[in-house]
């Protein structure tokens, strides 16, 4: 999720925990926790594709968080008064502020890797797109309330409904990817089990998903709307499968491959295979595009990997908003 949202979640599963004296040092303490995985930005693994794969890797792994926060609590309750008056409660506050933050970065789309260094796929649940005020704002107002009266009764009653309700919303956004999931395998009449799917809210949203359907040499992209429920209209695209075949050999066309789970479309763009990942942006528009070959004497030949300059702008949200409202 974007820094905000991770921020106010740290700050707000902190002051929840302790003692009502101890609040705004809380607060401050969350932030800094729930900021704190995402500092792995600031690292150059050496190119573009490392550096989108290994994001999310070490700094969420519940293996290294979980330790890290025993070991700063240890620490803490040594030298910090606070915890040394209120061990416990401050024991859960480190901990839930950084556990929580890979947990909800799993709720998008991009993939977060809980269970590194274990080779398996990261975590990807996508049921939040990566900035939802409907979650974040119950968190903000919640710490706000904190900030300004830390020690009166509405300050505890402001953290546990502002928890609540964006818990709550978490939970019915579950809900939501499952009733899309119903929709595809109603529309494609298949069982949900038979489809290798990716559906996705589209931005600031859960009423309107995007949808990919995996097909042996394409892929079908189409949008389930709540408000306007019915068969999915799916547009059907080539994913590029013979170049897959032909560079799969290729140490970066492996890792993308692994990092989205096989959610990636190839392109030969200025003599150059790109590889565009599926789940986040839309055809004519993906976030995520990465050079990471040429051609040479006939077969494709490793190059340092870049990204294309290809950005979510406003005419990008206008189209998002057209397709919301139901315009053609």
């Amino acid at each position: 999720m974007d820094s905000v949202t991770q921020l106010v979640l740290g700050a707000t599963v902190a002051s929840v925990c302790v003692p009502e004296a101890h609040r705004r040092k809380a607060v401050a303490m969350g932030a800094a926790l729930g900021t704190l995985p995402d500092l792995d930005v600031f690292v150059d693994y050496g190119n573009a594709v490392a550096n989108f794969t290994l994001h999310r890797g070490l700094t969420h792994s519940l293996f290294v968080l979980i330790p890290f926060a025993i070991l700063l609590w240890f620490v803490l309750k040594r030298y910090f008064e606070p915890v040394k008056e209120a061990p416990k409660p401050w024991f859960w506050a480190i901990m839930l502020a950084l556990v929580t933050h890979p947990l909800l970065d799993a709720h998008t789309a991009y993939g977060t890797q809980l269970f590194w260094p274990m080779d398996v796929t990261p975590t990807m649940w996508s049921t939040l797109f990566i900035i939802d005020p409907m979650y974040t704002l119950p968190l903000l107002i919640a710490v706000l309330i904190v900030l300004f009266m830390p020690t009166k009764p509405l300050a505890r009653t402001a953290l546990k409904i502002g928890l609540i309700l964006s818990s709550v919303y978490l939970g019915w956004s579950w809900v939501a990817k499952l009733n899309v999931s119903t929709a595809i395998a109603s529309t494609l009449d298949k069982p949900a089990n038979e489809i290798k799917i990716f559906t996705t809210p589209t931005p600031f949203n859960t009423i309107m998903w995007r949808v990919v359907v995996m097909g042996e040499d394409s892929y079908k992209e189409g949008y389930y709307h709540f408000l306007r429920p019915g068969p999915i209209e799916f547009t059907d695209i080539a994913r590029g499968q013979e170049l897959f075949e032909q560079a799969g050999r290729i140490a970066d066309v492996q890792q993308l491959e692994w990092f989205s789970n096989g959610f990636n479309r190839a392109d030969i763009i200025d003599s150059q295979l790109v590889i565009s990942d599926l789940r986040m942006g839309f055809e004519g528009n993906y976030v995520f595009q990465h050079p990471v070959a040429e051609l040479d004497s006939g077969n494709w030949r490793a190059i340092t990997s870049s990204r294309l300059p290809s950005e979510l702008g406003g005419d990008d949200m206008s189209t998002f908003w057209s397709k919301f409202k139901g315009e053609e």
